[in-house]
């Protein structure tokens, strides 16, 4: 008898919750906005936040809302955008697709950047940033410490030669490394781009050359070659127009250090 009416007791305490919470439920429903709906379905679901909204729901209650444009996730990319363009009867405007660089290279094994000493402590790019800026030579360089590729949502970055290298058909774009990185050596680039200037260092020729085997030195070669006027030299450093560039890698022939990087011309091109 002891054992029974507590049973009893909870048993019929459960009843009455559970009728509480049923008809609280009905009370309170809340009917979800199918445009709402339509968008998330259409969304990746990575919610790793690139679109600068809290993760895929946020973002589809606002583009639902038209406070976002269609083509807001760069990791659904423009596949993505159309789908949900379609389901809420408007325009989408494609984009380019964008690739995270690493503006800096490294050659059998090891980055080219020189070191000034020998870092001992955590294997962070943000904690080695904080002593004396970091283990390089030259303070543009890539801290090789593998920061980025632990926090890639997409497995997109690998270490090698000492420095961190993206695969463009993994990285969605969503710019996760590009806020890690404490030397700001990650930069978005158009993913069929074939040249790229693999260097950040604004100083002159010799300043480089004592911290860098292949940085820029600014002697301008790349823009005077360039048929297409689609460089211009800033502040000792060449900018490319990807709209203007015709993909002629003229720049990365004539560089004289290679810190312009030209995909390699294939039979089929």
């Amino acid at each position: 008898m002891q054992i029974i009416i507590p049973a009893v007791v909870l048993t019929a305490l459960g009843i009455l919750f559970g009728a509480g919470l049923a008809w609280a439920g009905k009370v309170f429903y809340v009917e979800s906005d199918p445009r709402v709906d339509a968008v998330r379905e259409a969304l990746p679901g990575a919610n790793c936040g690139a679109c600068g909204f809290p993760g895929c729901d946020g973002l589809a209650a606002a583009i639902a809302a038209g406070e976002a444009p269609a083509n807001t996730c760069p990791v659904g990319g423009n596949e993505c955008a159309q789908v949900i363009a379609a389901a809420l009867g408007v325009e989408a405007v494609e984009t380019i697709p964008l690739a995270a660089t690493v503006i800096c290279q490294g050659k059998d094994g090891v980055c080219r950047a020189k070191e000034n000493f020998h870092y001992v402590g955590e294997q962070d790019c943000r904690a080695a940033a904080l002593t004396s800026g970091g283990q390089k030579a030259c303070r543009y360089a890539c801290l090789g410490l593998g920061t980025c590729a632990r926090s890639c949502p997409f497995g997109g970055i690998v270490m090698e030669d000492g420095i961190a290298k993206i695969d463009p058909e993994k990285c969605t774009g969503c710019k996760t490394c590009v806020a890690v990185c404490p030397k700001n050596v990650i930069r978005m680039e158009p993913k069929d781009r074939v040249t790229a200037l693999r260097c950040r260092a604004t100083e002159k020729g010799k300043a480089v050359r004592e911290a860098c085997t292949s940085g820029c030195i600014a002697c301008g070669r790349c823009a005077k070659v360039c048929p297409y006027d689609a460089i211009v030299m800033k502040d000792n450093l060449p900018t490319i127009d990807y709209e203007k560039c015709k993909q002629c890698r003229e720049c990365a022939k004539a560089c004289p250090t290679g810190a312009i990087w030209g995909k390699e011309i294939t039979a089929e091109e």
